[in-house]
């Protein structure tokens, strides 16, 4: 049987439009999920050896392109470099960590609310596509809330304007790109159970913190 120009370059473009939809997106959950980008994730649970104070912080602001066009917003912050230096970063993309893909669809908290509203089942997160992606965003949220109980995490900066990250403002739901003040569904639940949440612009009050509760907790 004789096949086509035409044919084969179908054949080729479907392959391609298969793996590009398929694979890619799993290949970045595998490279980007929290459990492969701690610090300290090869580390024994039994292990004995002191660990430093961990901050959370979001993948993004680390360089790794997870946002919903698969870019980043890395921070060159000396602080932030230093941490990373010193082994005091664990990394997390909560809609990544949801299951969602990248690249994906932008997404905003319905009803210029925020993330208090998605957990009181009262707003959902929507994609620009009209789709419900509310579970994904919950799971990522549970999924970082998981990540900084494991590591005793008091502390995450997370990035600013993410409907899941977002600490003090995020866009109305209306993807015209308006911000009105409000937390996103990660932040909201990290601060539910305890944590201090910051913006990438304010990794200095942050790191005052830091320093007042490690001297707190060597007794000083």
């Amino acid at each position: 049987m004789n096949i086509g120009v035409d044919d084969r370059f179908s054949a080729i473009y479907n392959f391609l439009t298969f793996f590009i939809h398929s694979f890619i997106p799993g290949l970045y959950r595998y490279l980007y999920i929290p459990h492969r980008l701690p610090s300290y994730s090869a580390m024994s649970p039994s292990s004995t050896a002191p660990l430093p104070s961990l901050i959370l912080v979001s993948s993004c602001l680390l360089g790794s392109p997870v946002r919903y066009d698969a870019s980043h917003k890395r921070s060159h912050h000396d602080v932030l470099q230093r941490w990373i230096t010193d082994g005091k970063v664990i990394a997390v993309c909560p809609e990544l960590a949801g299951g969602l893909p990248v690249p994906r669809p932008s997404a905003e908290i319905s009803r210029a609310a925020g993330g208090k509203a998605v957990w009181l089942q009262q707003a959902h997160v929507v994609d620009n596509q009209g789709d419900d992606v509310t579970p994904a965003f919950v799971t990522g949220a549970e999924e970082a809330l998981r990540l900084a109980q494991q590591y005793n995490i008091q502390i995450a900066i997370l990035k600013e304007g993410s409907p899941s990250c977002g600490s003090s403002q995020i866009y109305d739901g209306s993807f015209s790109g308006n911000r009105i003040p409000g937390a996103g569904v990660t932040t909201t639940l990290l601060r539910e159970a305890g944590l201090h949440v910051f913006s990438e612009e304010q990794i200095d009050q942050a790191h005052a913190l830091l320093q007042q509760l490690e001297r707190s907790s060597q007794g000083e």
